[in-house]
């Protein structure tokens, strides 16, 4: 990480659609390169379905942590939308009308309404629901979206992580993203620190290298080292990927070591790579 007190940072992806198969999940590579772009990196990701419980028990387990969290989807206003509740549940809040949001969706609908020629009827009962957008936990603060004004929110939990909840549109969630990235998180920005080196290695069985990777990060605490095995390649075949990642100053004394580790053993070694 660029920081050893960098944020956890995690992703929760919402939609009964995703998991039937009916669409397929964009938002996960579209973060991990987004805080790749920054020098931050993604710890885990987890994906549900439209379930209040899950959804409910799932963010009570992250407000009780210290991570910062991207949600995708279900802040909408239909009966398949649950985010916004459960999120409150978590919270144990109550859900209002956020002043700033029903302003924005106001706005919205006027600009709407003015562009197909038509009067604005605040009350009508219409977008008196579209306002169901706007209700969020009490403590909520808004996410601007420059798409189409509606805007996402951020909740703090007890254990001090931050939970941004942006739409399931991409063309929306994306520089809704970017923003929450770019006003909460730049001191933690290090573009080009986060470095990959691996080696292709030939003719050998993860279990036998298993002691080396291990020796490897017991005497470079703050890189991690990964295997990559493939049986099929279409260019190196069976193989392993085997490399280290960290910052960039720690992690070409480390990449040495591996190499040296490796020469000990009666393997064929390929190609070096950097990511």
């Amino acid at each position: 990480m660029p920081s050893l007190h960098s944020p956890v940072f995690g992703a929760l992806i919402i939609g009964d659609e995703i998991l039937s198969g009916r669409r397929a999940d964009k938002h996960l590579p579209q973060l991990i390169q987004m805080l790749q772009e920054r020098g931050l990196s993604l710890s885990y990701a987890h994906l549900l379905g439209d379930d209040s419980e899950r959804i409910t028990l799932q963010l009570r387990q992250i407000f009780a942590t210290s991570d910062v969290v991207f949600s995708f989807g279900g802040i909408g206003a239909t009966p398949d939308d649950h985010t916004r509740q459960c999120a409150a549940q978590a919270l144990g809040q109550p859900l209002v009308l956020h002043s700033g949001a029903r302003d924005l969706i106001n706005d919205r609908m006027r600009e709407m309404a003015q562009q197909q020629g038509k009067p604005f009827y605040p009350d009508h009962p219409d977008h008196l629901h579209r306002l169901n957008m706007g209700v969020f936990p009490i403590s909520a603060s808004l996410i601007p979206n420059p798409y189409n004004k509606i805007p996402g929110f951020s909740c703090t939990g007890s254990g001090g992580a931050r939970v941004h909840f942006v739409p399931g549109f991409p063309v929306m969630a994306w520089p809704m993203v970017a923003s929450v990235l770019d006003s909460e998180y730049t001191k933690w920005f290090a573009p080009g620190a986060w470095v990959e080196k691996s080696v292709i290695v030939y003719g050998a069985m993860e279990a036998t290298l298993t002691p080396l990777m291990e020796q490897i990060e017991r005497e470079h605490p703050d890189i991690k080292v990964f295997s990559l095995p493939s049986v099929d390649h279409p260019v190196h075949g069976r193989h392993i990927e085997l490399g280290v990642k960290g910052r960039a100053a720690q992690v070409d004394g480390a990449f040495e070591h591996l190499l040296a580790g490796l020469r000990c053993f009666d393997l064929q070694l390929g190609p070096e790579l950097v990511h």
